[in-house]
């Protein structure tokens, strides 16, 4: 049985201001999959993952052509509440950024903004999104202490679970591993392959190895010309863009001839 279509990107194009940075960008994510947004630096890859939770509009001046439907709706129409949809769709950053409170105030900071709770409720839900993002053991003496004392990879992981805390469908990461180690990154890498069974994760990455390891589907962006907005190449299997892209341009990509 298919797995289902969570969002829908449909002849999407991107501008900060008079300058166009993305364009005519269509294809399909998939519910309880990794996608992975692949490209030269500088072709539009944080740009493309920001669009789904709407945060480049913090940037001001950005504009917005054709759509992106999540659950069968336009997250761009004027109703659509963005602190809900930030809600749903949650991100994680390149640095890891937990909030200099404790270990245990940066899980609970997002549920706290949401609703009320009792103190049990929210010990409880600190336990599990910590242990969902595989951390608990780690931290589990430590929730009093500052977060900013933990190593970087517990760190990417706190961000991790503050996002599980709120209940996100989605998860944006851009660039999750990029800052860590590689022991870190190991452990960064089988929290997300684990984190798929209950999320749809897209993840921008310039590491083709891991691309490669952590996803199902990838998008390939370039942009061809300097100046010119990038286009989506290709989409696919992961499998297939690595072993037979359909596009030279993807195969010169991923053997390292350019970029």
């Amino acid at each position: 049985m298919g797995k289902n279509v969570k969002i829908k990107v449909r002849g999407f194009g991107f501008y900060y201001g008079e300058s166009k940075v993305l364009t005519d960008v269509n294809f399909d994510i998939i519910e309880n999959t990794i996608t992975a947004i692949i490209g030269p630096s500088g072709c539009g890859k944080s740009t493309l993952l920001r669009t789904f939770n709407r945060m480049n509009e913090l940037i001001g001046n950005a504009r917005i052509e054709g759509n992106i439907i999540m659950d069968n709706k336009d997250i761009y129409k004027p109703d659509v509440d963005v602190v809900d949809l930030r809600k749903k769709v949650g991100m994680v950053f390149q640095r890891p950024n937990p909030f200099p409170k404790t270990v245990y105030d940066n899980v609970a900071y997002g549920p706290r903004l949401h609703k009320k709770y009792s103190k049990m409720e929210l010990d409880m839900l600190v336990e599990d999104s910590l242990k969902r993002a595989a951390l608990w053991d780690e931290v589990k003496n430590k929730l009093n202490k500052n977060a900013l004392e933990l190593s970087g990879g517990q760190q990417q992981r706190l961000c991790i679970a503050r996002v599980l805390a709120v209940n996100s469908e989605v998860l944006l990461m851009d660039e999750p591993a990029s800052a860590l180690d590689p022991i870190s990154t190991q452990k960064i890498e089988d929290l997300i392959t684990e984190l798929k069974e209950n999320y749809t994760i897209i993840i921008v990455t310039h590491n083709m190895q891991q691309a490669a390891r952590v996803s199902q589907k990838t998008a390939f962006l370039l942009m061809e010309e300097q100046g010119e907005p990038a286009k989506l190449i290709e989409y696919d299997d992961t499998k297939k863009i690595f072993t037979h892209p359909g596009d030279k341009r993807t195969e010169d990509y991923i053997t390292g001839r350019f970029g």
